[in-house]
């Protein structure tokens, strides 16, 4: 919807970006919808239709609504109050209502019936730079009415009748934002079953899925990694490669397994030596009677100085992972700060 008001060399034309889809019959005044939290437009375009430059001036008069934004800015690098003959410029006047303009309960204490419909009055004045022409003047009395309404879609499903009809739009948005939160939580139904992205109050019932009980010795993150790998760690359950990943996700150190067996921060040595066998080494005092304990084996962490773990932690996790006729021994050695490799 446009207006335009010449008036002398200065032609002022105002344009809605988001009119209504329907006004009162017989109303001229520019009308803009605005939909809280949502930036909207109205652009003037301003021509000097003279031979001589023109300085001009705009003021908005009337009250706005409860926390509504307003700015002023002009299309281009420059923001000048001065045209050019034969210049013409585009000024947007920008209005930004806020997202919780009808739940802000400030608002409503203010104003108990909840005004939707303001009257405004853009007026633009001309400044002129010539010898007879210097008094300040009114070119232009633009009304402008501007509609607060709820950014709804269920009025997308209806027939173009009754979009007509601005009430049903209001009437819908009720039940679009009671069924808000409902819908959202079904769209987002994944990020509530995934234990790293779960609320915490719901991190309980995950590990009751599960059959996993919570230690509140492990930390927020620790306690969402075991969930998630919970299953995992059944199936692995009793096995080397499942205790490796059970004391990776408690301490947090890497599974670096292409590393030498030396330099990596968790590790198991099995014993694998031979038992005493005649003719196959010599005796003396390189030899050795025996392979060793069977059965056994070795835990070594190698954790970073300023990241302490619990040893006792450490032994409950292997004693409750390993086999019951395994035996293992722990060795923890702290790394250095500056070598975390």
């Amino acid at each position: 919807m446009t207006q335009a008001r010449p008036r002398q060399t200065l032609k002022v034309q105002l344009t809605s970006m988001r009119p209504p889809d329907t006004l009162p019959q017989g109303s001229e005044d520019i009308a803009l919808v605005l939909y809280p939290g949502i930036q909207s437009e109205v652009v003037m375009q301003l021509e000097n239709l003279g031979d001589r430059p023109l300085g001009w001036q705009s003021d908005l008069k009337g009250a706005l609504p409860t926390g509504c934004q307003f700015w002023q800015q002009q299309d281009g690098d420059t923001d000048t109050t001065t045209l050019l003959p034969r210049q013409k410029v585009f000024i947007s006047l920008s209005f930004h209502v806020p997202a919780d303009f009808f739940e802000n309960q400030f608002a409503l204490q203010r104003d108990p019936s909840l005004t939707l419909n303001y009257s405004l009055h853009l007026y633009v004045y001309t400044e002129g730079e010539g010898e007879g022409d210097r008094d300040r003047g009114l070119v232009a009395l633009c009304p402008l009415t501007l509609y607060v309404r709820p950014n709804g879609v269920y009025i997308n499903f209806l027939p173009s009748i009754f979009r007509q009809a601005d009430f049903t739009n209001r009437f819908l948005s009720i039940f679009e934002k009671t069924f808000a939160p409902t819908l959202q939580t079904l769209d987002l139904l994944w990020a509530y079953l995934d234990p790293l992205t779960a609320p915490e109050a719901l991190l309980p019932f995950l590990a009751h899925w599960v059959a996993w009980e919570l230690d509140n010795r492990w930390s927020l993150e620790q306690q969402r990694r075991l969930l998630r790998y919970a299953v995992t760690l059944y199936r692995w359950h009793g096995t080397q490669k499942g205790l490796l990943l059970y004391l990776h996700l408690y301490t947090g150190l890497p599974l670096d397994e292409n590393l030498p067996e030396a330099e990596r921060h968790v590790s198991i040595l099995e014993s694998a030596t031979e038992s005493f066998v005649l003719g196959s080494a010599p005796l003396g005092s390189a030899a050795a009677l025996g392979g060793g304990r069977p059965y056994h084996f070795t835990v070594r962490l190698r954790p970073r100085q300023s990241d302490p773990i619990d040893e006792t932690l450490i032994r409950e996790i292997i004693e409750r992972y390993k086999p019951a006729f395994c035996t293992y021994n722990l060795e923890i050695t702290p790394l250095p700060d500056a070598s975390n490799e």
